[in-house]
This record gives structure tokens, C-alpha cells and sequence, in this order.
């Protein structure tokens, strides 16, 4: 569905979209996320929103987002997430709890159950989500 339409004088206008789930891509993190809000999908200009299952035992490649913020809610499981300088920095999220990460912190989260999947909904302040994908390799763990 298109996320413009014509005004009189022939501007493109925003408009409001609807997303239908299903369509699925890899992302430079290694993760497959399930397409949702964005420049792409319904023509954002501020943000992104799309959901995230890391499957049992899955990982991220380490990355941050330039001059980007990301926040997370988990809907299902749990992740570790290092961050920081060196990635020496350590967190836990489960069902229910939100996650802020700053633009420009590196960082990578982690699945450690052999399991279940962690389910989350990740919104950024980048509408056009994989631009901004620094990856770390130097920073891999695992």
C-alpha cells in the first residue's frame, strides 16, 4: 500500500499505513526481524519499529547505530545484553521490561537459552533501520 498520496498541487502527502506481518528479512546483525514501520515499508521519517525473535541460543553481531536511539520491549524470554566500551558492561531483560539503548552504544544481545526464543519489539530512531548498522567484529563475543 503506498504511505503517500497526491495533494491538489501534485506534493506528496504522508498518510496513515497498515503493515500486514509476514515478511521477514536478515539484518546486518545477523538476527531476522520481521518487517514493520519504516522510510521503506510506510514511508517514515523519524522512526522504525519491527520485531526481533532470537531464536534459542542466538546471537547478535556485535554493532551500535549511529547517531540513532533504539528502545525494546520484550514481549517473550529472555536476552543478555553486553554493551560499552569493550562490551564490558552487562544486562538482563525478560518479558515485560523495556530497554533504552543511547545512539552510538555498541553492543550485542544474546539469547542464552537453549529453548526458548526471546521476542521483542525494537523501535529506532532511524527510519530506514539498516543504514545506521555499524558492526563491531572486534567486539564478537562467541
Amino acid at each position: 500500500m503506498s504511505s503517500k498520496r497526491k495533494t491538489a498541487d501534485s506534493q506528496l502527502t504522508p498518510t496513515c499505513v497498515v503493515i500486514h506481518t509476514g515478511k521477514a528479512y536478515t539484518g546486518k546483525q545477523g538476527l531476522n526481524y520481521f518487517a514493520g514501520i519504516s522510510a521503506e515499508s510506510a514511508g517514515a521519517r523519524g522512526l522504525c519499529m519491527h520485531l526481533l525473535t532470537i531464536p534459542p541460543g542466538g546471537r547478535a553481531k556485535a554493532h551500535l547505530h549511529e547517531s540513532h536511539e533504539t528502545a525494546i520491549y520484550v514481549l517473550s524470554g529472555e536476552a543478555e545484553t553486553w554493551y560499552g566500551e569493550g562490551l564490558r558492561q552487562h544486562l538482563t531483560v525478560r518479558a515485560g521490561d523495556f530497554l533504552y539503548i543511547p545512539a552510538g552504544m555498541p553492543h550485542q544481545p544474546v539469547n542464552l537459552s537453549q529453548t526458548k526464543p526471546c521476542t521483542a519489539v525494537i523501535a529506532r530512531t532511524d527510519p530506514n533501520e539498516q543504514e545506521s548498522v555499524v558492526l563491531l567484529p572486534q567486539l564478537d563475543k562467541g
